[in-house]
């Protein structure tokens, strides 16, 4: 994450105006703030498609059909706020002022934009080559400006996974980061094409991702429900058992060990978890789903080759001794 506080508080202003020209979009910018600009921004590039985090104080924005001629990088914008609020207006719709949606805009038509108020704002923005996405751009046009919710659906999954690659994208090696940019296309791709009723306009192939990612998140969210299994995860999803063991077949783990493994993984978090050395060993069991506590221990010791008590018992030992947290002693992760 790069500053402004870094920079002379006279030449803020126009620092931030050529970050904004060099990551996003050249554009006219004007604050009333410009004689001392507070702003911050962090970009990473997953191969074709980048994500991008500003925060920025209250200031108005115009790219004209100038700027477009003079430089276009021919991009779909995404931009999802998470504090603050902005808006903008392009091809005859306007957002109006909002938060914590998710906006798209086409670099190669004009727009205006603008954070009302006198509070920052910060935003993450998904950067995605216009050519790179199936789907036809004048029916991309009817959805510009307008505001996708990011508390239901498509768009939920979409703006959870911008947060997760702002906040760890920069954790990952390089080769990861151009997976993660894969799924940034076809998750961002399943949404519009849900917007404009374009679904079969993508491939088969992004479907199956969108769907294995839109899954994953089901899973993720209901691991603490003890019924949830691979029968209703199937039908969540409106689909026979049978296609989603293939799906997950190909994964080479089924649905059954992929709960059971994620199930895992939240309980030995929670025993690692220094604030919580007083809860009961069963009662982390089933927080995440395991209603039976032998059968809980035994997996437990199966996979990370100590009991949850042991387990935990050996991070608080190392930590009193100021060593790092981890597995315990002769465990294996």
């Amino acid at each position: 994450m790069i500053s402004s506080a870094a920079v002379p508080a006279a030449d803020r202003f126009d620092w931030f105006s050529d970050v904004v020209a060099q990551q996003l979009v050249s554009t006219s910018i004007r604050s009333e703030h410009a004689g001392d600009f507070q702003a911050e921004a962090a970009v990473l590039d997953l191969g074709c498609v980048q994500v991008s985090q500003f925060g920025y104080a209250p200031l108005r924005a115009r790219r004209t059909a100038a700027h477009v001629r003079s430089s276009d990088p021919e991009q779909y914008q995404l931009g999802l706020v998470t504090s603050g609020s902005m808006w903008i207006a392009q091809n005859r719709h306007d957002s109006g002022p909002f938060s914590g949606d998710l906006v798209l805009w086409d670099t190669s038509h004009p727009f205006e934009s603008g954070v009302p108020g006198t509070e920052p704002v910060r935003a993450v923005i998904l950067s995605l080559p216009r050519t790179a996405l199936p789907l036809r751009p004048d029916r991309v046009d009817r959805v510009l400006a307008e505001r996708i919710p990011a508390d239901r659906g498509m768009g939920a999954i979409l703006a959870q996974y911008m947060r997760s690659l702002a906040a760890h994208g920069e954790e990952c090696a390089p080769a990861e980061l151009e997976q993660l940019g894969s799924v940034a296309l076809d998750l961002a791709g399943a949404c519009l094409a849900g917007r404009i009723g374009a679904e079969d306009e993508l491939s088969e192939e992004s479907r199956t991702r969108a769907l294995l990612t839109r899954i994953d998140t089901f899973i993720g969210h209901n691991l603490g429900d003890p019924e949830l299994s691979p029968s209703v995860v199937a039908d969540r999803h409106s689909m026979s058992l049978r296609r989603l063991q293939l799906l997950f077949r190909e994964r080479g783990e089924s649905v059954a060990a992929t709960i059971r493994r994620r199930r895992l993984e939240r309980c030995r978090e929670d025993l690692a978890d220094p604030g919580q050395p007083a809860v009961p060993v069963h009662t982390v069991a089933l927080r995440w789903g395991f209603t039976n506590a032998s059968v809980f221990s035994r997996l437990f010791r199966d996979t990370y080759g100590a009991s949850p008590s042991e387990f935990r018992r050996a991070v608080a030992e190392e930590a009193a001794a100021g060593a790092t947290p981890g597995a315990a002693p002769g465990a294996t992760a």
